[in-house]
């Protein structure tokens, strides 16, 4: 493993750009990070990847870089929905400009996608479904997944048209510490939000997801540096044996914040979503050495005391926890 590579990580200060860098720099690469908003954190810049004058200063006083994650993106069905323009101009027209400046500086780069772009599919979601199969209007559901999805053919246009490399992944619910609740975000993050502070929230029976803890995924990513085939797409996400039903999960995180569930809702169908998402991995493990390690349970737990330490939620037991202690 090579640590003398020069990475940047557009949207490295939120939730998944925040565990992979400090993955990256644990490896010893020079790892600069951009993302929306100031911040005081070590080889940054403000960028919003919707200006191509930003984005292109990004690479003029900080560049060249052997590899790009672009993991800078509007996340969330409803958020697509609600705040369209800046969906479409950050996931197509920042994607656009990102890959403008491959074309020309021919760096390699990391395009995140997300399992969403799978929609209602009712197979298992290995990586060629799309490739195999017709696009019909029962696959991508929401804005957000079909912005993910037009993302990855403007890569694939850009590599046969312009030489250009790239490896797109497709995350599949990952959670853990660094992912700070808003409305939009992914169901474990909600349902710790609610259950620690005693607010109500729905589960929808019957509804079965696999979720990865951000380290397990953020490790396989990583080794995409060193194992970087271009042209090739990954699901990445945690082991098909942790399938949970979506009630086994908010049973599991009631469980670590001490609560009972009454203040839960339960459903039988959510509408516009997936009811069941079988994933395959394997490709992932093949070439990425993806080998997640901390179970839902064990995830959910950490997570839990990473949110307690962030909002300031003093545990009755062990009183108000340190960062340094939860890490």
């Amino acid at each position: 493993m090579s640590g003398d590579k020069k990475i940047l990580v557009t949207g490295g200060a939120g939730f998944i750009g925040t565990n992979l860098v400090k993955e990256l720099r644990s490896r010893g690469y020079t790892v600069a990070v951009c993302d929306l908003l100031n911040h005081e954190l070590p080889n940054y810049i403000r960028c919003d990847v919707r200006n191509f004058r930003q984005l292109e200063r990004v690479f003029d006083t900080h560049g060249p870089f052997d590899y790009v994650y672009h993991l800078a993106a509007e996340y969330g069905r409803w958020n697509g929905e609600d705040h369209y323009e800046n969906l479409w101009e950050t996931n197509i027209i920042g994607t656009k400009h990102m890959i403008r400046l491959q074309e020309k500086l021919k760096f390699s780069m990391i395009f995140f996608s997300s399992a969403e772009v799978y929609g209602d599919y009712e197979c298992e979601m290995t990586e060629d479904v799309m490739k195999n199969n017709p696009i019909c209007e029962t696959y991508q559901m929401n804005d957000y997944a079909i912005s993910k999805w037009a993302g990855e053919l403007i890569c694939m246009n850009s590599a046969k048209m312009f030489g250009t490399e790239t490896v797109r992944v497709r995350p599949v619910n990952c959670y853990g510490p660094h992912e700070v609740y808003n409305p939009y975000r992914g169901f474990i993050p909600k349902f710790i939000y609610h259950a620690l502070f005693d607010k109500p929230y729905t589960v929808y029976r019957g509804h079965t997801r696999i979720i990865d803890y951000v380290e397990d995924t953020c490790r396989t990513f990583a080794n995409i540096v060193d194992n970087f085939i271009p042209g090739e797409v990954y699901n990445v996400g945690g082991r098909e044996v942790w399938e949970r039903d979506i009630k086994e999960y908010s049973d599991l995180v009631l469980k670590a914040c001490g609560k009972d569930d009454s203040f839960v809702s339960y459903k039988d169908v959510e509408p516009h979503t997936t009811k069941v998402k079988k994933m395959d991995f394997s490709k992932a493990i093949r070439d990425l050495h993806h080998n997640p390690k901390v179970p839902p349970n064990e995830g959910i737990k950490k997570t839990v005391e990473w949110m307690k330490w962030y909002y300031r939620i003093q545990d009755q037991k062990k009183g108000m926890m340190t960062y340094a202690e939860i890490q």
